[in-house]
Order: structure tokens, then C-alpha cells, then sequence
């Protein structure tokens, strides 16, 4: 079993994910769970360890979500700061006198992938490495060539049992509960197959558009953004065998079951769009035909799911900012007495946990008729009992690495997108406010159409 880390070091300490996530996510590992080893953050700021924990206050009180004083002047007492250029080697030397007699420590990479392979030599050669972890932030590559590059330089220096990929939303608590609600439930488990089902979908609509990373945008992309890791997550939970409970890698391996049985996505299967203003953001080209949407039409060749439609669709500037499952059954024979809509699963991951299920009931009257009704079954509000980081980041340090995406997971997951990204079809335009380009539909026209979420109050 693994021990605990006796030393936390992450890099980018004075950036924005620091600022958002990562404070605050160790206050509430101190506050929650105790955690009392060295933090010690890295970065080319110029400035102090009294500026960083000045910082690291700044960025509990703005950002995090636990009133207590006390661990938060824990927190500040366990912070360090090394200030020096990742590639001078004096900078890892200053980090090895940081780290004396730590002997487990956690290396958390939170800057831009280019600089992973600096940052990996330096650790190696300053002797910082030995014993070590390392937690890598997506993106995993930028495509499944580059992602096996990547994962040579990291595993040059580390093992596979000492890396942890961090994906936010594997962390997520609504996330999670999609493999409870599948297998902790005897109704459900009978009817989740091609046998009783006829589509599935998975919308990621955010109401607002790129928020001043236009830059990034321009490298990314929806499908490299969400799609290829946080979406194809969600299919890998959806559609996942039931996992072993005799080994910790069992919920890994069935996740990279599902991806490699996804057919590899082509042109037909995509719809790119982009929503007008987005070119005259700061930092985007004049003629950009990156797409802020992506609806695709996935198939996955296994016996449960053959022949079932898996339906994914992500994008800035849509009507409302909502992340949600449909799962559509088939219809009951004399489907007479059901001529609408007939069952199916709503599960609601953002921004409220929902769980719903639409069934039909008898139309008051004399005639022998139905009417769609939609039972609530589970509708939490806004604010989960731990983020996703500081679950993670406890994972980590406990040396737990379930809920981290594996090196097979990523590089299957790119074998499905690869082929569109190198040969993209044609970005459309759409209005936003709008569900996406009008073409979009055609992806779902024979199950009836696109499920879109709905404001709840």
C-alpha cells in the first residue's frame, strides 16, 4: 500500500489555477483531514514567501468555501517558496535544501505542458525525483503522437505507478455518482443495454464564451477542450462493465475497455461550429476556424451497447450554462397508449446534482390515454461537500490513483478524436444564445432530436 507523501511541491505557485483551485483546495485538506507536511511553492515572480502566503490568503478568502481561521493560519505556516527560473538548475538546488529529509514527495506540475520536459530533467538531475510523484495537469498532449511523447519524457523519470494525470472532472462528486447510480441500483442494472435502450446523449453548454482566453482557444479547441477527456470521461462511465472490486485498477481498465471500443470518429460524424463575435475576441486570428462547439455522434462496438447512438455536444455562448445526461428507452410494444415521448433517465451533473426519470401516466378522462410526466428523484443544490481538487489532491498525496486518467486511457481516447482534428470539416457559424449551428441536427435527427436542458428555478 502506498504511504502517504511527506512533501507537497507544486510549480506555477503564483498562477491563476494556484490562485482558484489549489489554495484553496489545501485549506480545506488542512482543515478536513489534518495534512501537515511542507508546501512548497515554485515560480519566477520576483517576490517572497510572505507575498505567497499573503497570495495564498488572498485566494482562500476569495475563493474557497470553509470558514476556519485557524487552518488557514496552518496552511500559511506550512508554506515555503522557491523563486528561480525552471531552467537553471539553481533553482532545483535552492528546492533540494527545501525538501531536506523529505523522502516521499509530491511534484504537482501546474504550468503550461510546454515546460513539462524543463522542469522533468531538472527534477531528475537535482536528485528531487527519487521517491516522487508527479501530478500532471491537461492537457495530456495534443494529440495521440504528442501524447506519447509526453508520456516518454515523464516516464523517463518516473514510473506509471507514480504519475497522476489530473483531469478536475474525474474528481467531481455528480461525476462519481454516475457509476453508484448505475451499480448500486438493481432496476437500473437489467435495463442498461442495447436491449432497453435507444440513445444516449451528453450536453456541455456553457452560456458564456471565452472569458478572455482567446489565446488558448485558439490552441485548443472544444473537442481538444472538453470533449476528448472530460466528455469522454462520462461516456466511460455510461457505458462501463462493472468494475472488479477485488483490485484498485479495476475502474481504470474497464474505462479504457469502453474507449477502445468507441469507433474512431470521421468527418460525418462532426459537427464544428463557432458563434459569431468569437473572431473579434483579444488574441483570436482574424480568420480562426477553431470551433468553441462540437457535436459528435459516437458508436461503440461492444455487445451491451451495439447499435446505440452515443450523442456528445459542447460550446461557449449556448442558451444556458448546464451539463446533463439523457438516456432515452425504447418504446413499450401498443405503443398506442404511449404516442409522445416515452421513457427515459435526465441526470443533471451542473450546475445542480438532478436525477430524474420521465415516465407516462393515464391522462385524466374517459379515454384510455397517457401523458408524459418527469419524476425528481434527486435535486441537490449548487455546492458539492468537497471540490474535485482537494479530492484529488488528497488521492495524490495518498498515493491513490483511481480517479487519474492512465497513459492507455489517453492515448485511446485520442484514437477517437485524431482523425477530425487532423482533418477537420468546415467550422459553422451560430448565433449566440443559440443550441449550435443548424447542422448539428442532423446528427440527431433519426432519435428525434437533441435533448436540450432547461432552466430550473
Amino acid at each position: 500500500m502506498a504511504r502517504h507523501a511527506d512533501a507537497l511541491v507544486f510549480f506555477g505557485a503564483t498562477g491563476d489555477l494556484a490562485f482558484k483551485k489549489i489554495f484553496p483546495a489545501l485549506h480545506a485538506l488542512v482543515s478536513r483531514r489534518g495534512l501537515d507536511i511542507p508546501i512548497v511553492g515554485v515560480a519566477r515572480s520576483g517576490k517572497s514567501v510572505e507575498a505567497l502566503r499573503e497570495r495564498a490568503r488572498a485566494s482562500v478568502r476569495e475563493h474557497g468555501t470553509l470558514e476556519d481561521d485557524a487552518a488557514l493560519e496552518r496552511l500559511l505556516g506550512l508554506l515555503r517558496y522557491v523563486d528561480g527560473d525552471y531552467k537553471d538548475g539553481k533553482t532545483f538546488s535552492k528546492l533540494r535544501e527545501q525538501l531536506d529529509g523529505s523522502e516521499r514527495p509530491v511534484h504537482y506540475l501546474a504550468i503550461p505542458p510546454s515546460l513539462f520536459p524543463v522542469v522533468i530533467r531538472q527534477l531528475s538531475e537535482a536528485g528531487c525525483a527519487r521517491g516522487a510523484r508527479v501530478i500532471i495537469e491537461k492537457p495530456f498532449g495534443r494529440d495521440r503522437e504528442s501524447a506519447r511523447k509526453l508520456n516518454e519524457t515523464i516516464s523517463s523519470v518516473f514510473d506509471e505507478a507514480s504519475i497522476f494525470r489530473i483531469d478536475h472532472y474525474l474528481g467531481k462528486e455528480t461525476v462519481q455518482n454516475l457509476v453508484v447510480l448505475r451499480f448500486a441500483n438493481t432496476f437500473l442494472e437489467p435495463l442498461w443495454n442495447r436491449n432497453y435502450i435507444e440513445s444516449v446523449q451528453i450536453t456541455m453548454a456553457e452560456r458564456f464564451g471565452v472569458q478572455g482566453r482567446g489565446s488558448f482557444y485558439e490552441e485548443a479547441g472544444a473537442i481538444r477542450d472538453v470533449v476528448q477527456n472530460h466528455l469522454m470521461q462520462v461516456i466511460g462511465f455510461l457505458a462501463m462493465e462493472p468494475p472488479a472490486t477485488t483490485y484498485n485498477e479495476a475502474l481504470r481498465d474497464e474505462l479504457v475497455k469502453v474507449f477502445r471500443q468507441i469507433r474512431p470518429l470521421t468527418a460525418g460524424d462532426v459537427v464544428r461550429g463557432q458563434f459569431d463575435g468569437y473572431r473579434e475576441e483579444k488574441g483570436v486570428s482574424a480568420d480562426s476556424g477553431v470551433e468553441t462547439y462540437a457535436a459528435l455522434r459516437l458508436a461503440i462496438d461492444s455487445w451491451r451497447w451495439d447499435g446505440v447512438p452515443f450523442l456528445i455536444r459542447a460550446g461557449k455562448c449556448l442558451p444556458i450554462s448546464a451539463t446533463e445526461v439523457v438516456v432515452d428507452f425504447k418504446r413499450p410494444p401498443l405503443s398506442r397508449l404511449a404516442p409522445g415521448k416515452g421513457n427515459f433517465l435526465r441526470l443533471r451533473l451542473s450546475p445542480e446534482l438532478n436525477v430524474s426519470l420521465g415516465a407516462r401516466i393515464k391522462r385524466p378522462g374517459d379515454e384510455m390515454e397517457s401523458e408524459a410526466t418527469e419524476l425528481a428523484l434527486v435535486d441537490r443544490p449548487t455546492g458539492e461537500v468537497m471540490s474535485a481538487y482537494e479530492r484529488l489532491l488528497n488521492d495524490a498525496l495518498e498515493g491513490d490513483p483511481t480517479l487519474f486518467a492512465r497513459q492507455d486511457a489517453v492515448e485511446a481516447a485520442w484514437k477517437v478524436v485524431d482523425g477530425v482534428l487532423a482533418s477537420p470539416p468546415t467550422v459553422r457559424p451560430y448565433a449566440p444564445g443559440t443550441w449550435g449551428p443548424a447542422e448539428a441536427e442532423r446528427l440527431a435527427a433519426d432519435i428525434g432530436g437533441w435533448e436540450s436542458p432547461e432552466e430550473r428555478t
